[in-house]
């Protein structure tokens, strides 16, 4: 395969929409479980949680959120916006900066995650995914997609990406490549408009859904939603002059070895600690 350089970042360049039909051909036969799932019995319908919250922390009202991840006793946050989108980490305990760095190009930056001694970043429309150092932040390589990005986790040897539809798509974590997708499916209906997403311990994936306060827990497996999670109440907790001029609830954040959870919004206040609960 070709590699080609592009002005601006150091490293290689991975074509993975050119990649992405001879991995999930490969892939096809050992990832069964996570290629696209056709219609089928809806099985037992989504449990209905609620949050619990357990404590509130500040959030920069001037980030517009759109990943949140916790590593190594930090809080890495992505924003968005066309020349204002950033990464930064953040002392979990004390919430001080200790690296911020812009997305090159004045592109809209997405979702995060980290795999390995790698942090990815998504662009909106702009059909890149940065790969980034780690500790320092700083860009590395670059690698190009087909559609737009939304979210990103990691889940052991898989990332699992959003696009703003029902669709889960399963990547490589070391080159990007496409492995296969899952359509999500709540009660038999396809659930779109699929945002932030967590890859939590429990195996489940957590996403936001835009422009909702629900939170749904997917079996990516499957595709199956198997819970819905009402995250009103976290609107609710801001006082009326906090609510005036938020954007939608998107960031959510598994606290490791814990069941709680960070979760916020875009120019929120407030970043708020939850247990998701009956």
């Amino acid at each position: 395969m070709r590699l080609r350089q592009v002005a601006g970042l150091p490293g290689p360049i991975r074509a993975a929409g050119v990649l992405a039909a001879t991995s999930a051909a490969l892939a096809g036969g050992v990832l069964a479980g996570c290629s696209e799932q056709p219609a089928a019995d809806p099985g037992p319908p989504a449990e209905r949680l609620r949050v619990e919250i357990v404590a509130a922390r500040p959030h920069d009202t001037e980030a517009f959120t759109q990943g949140l991840e916790i590593s190594d006793g930090e809080l890495l946050e992505g924003t968005g916006r066309s020349g204002r989108s950033y990464l930064s980490a953040r002392a979990l305990d004390t919430g001080a900066e200790r690296t911020r760095v812009p997305v090159p190009d004045g592109m809209f930056g997405e979702g995060i995650t980290v795999a390995g001694d790698t942090v990815w970043q998504l662009t909106w429309k702009d059909g890149v995914a940065i790969a980034r150092d780690r500790v320092t932040l700083a860009p590395r390589d670059r690698v190009e997609y087909d559609g737009e990005g939304w979210g990103l986790c990691a889940a052991g040897d898989r990332l699992v990406m959003s696009d703003g539809s029902s669709t889960l798509t399963f990547r490589d974590p070391a080159g990007f490549d496409v492995l296969g997708t899952a359509a999500v499916r709540a009660d038999g209906r396809e659930v779109d408009n699929l945002n932030e997403l967590e890859c939590a311990d429990d195996g489940a994936v957590y996403a936001n859904v835009w422009k909702t306060d629900e939170i749904v827990r997917i079996d990516p497996h499957s595709g199956r939603v198997t819970a819905r999670i009402d995250a009103g109440a976290l609107r609710g907790a801001l006082t009326d002059d906090q609510r005036e001029g938020i954007d939608v609830l998107n960031g959510i954040a598994q606290v490791p070895g814990t069941d709680r959870f960070l979760v916020t919004g875009k120019y929120w206040p407030t970043m708020f600690e939850v247990r998701f609960v009956p």
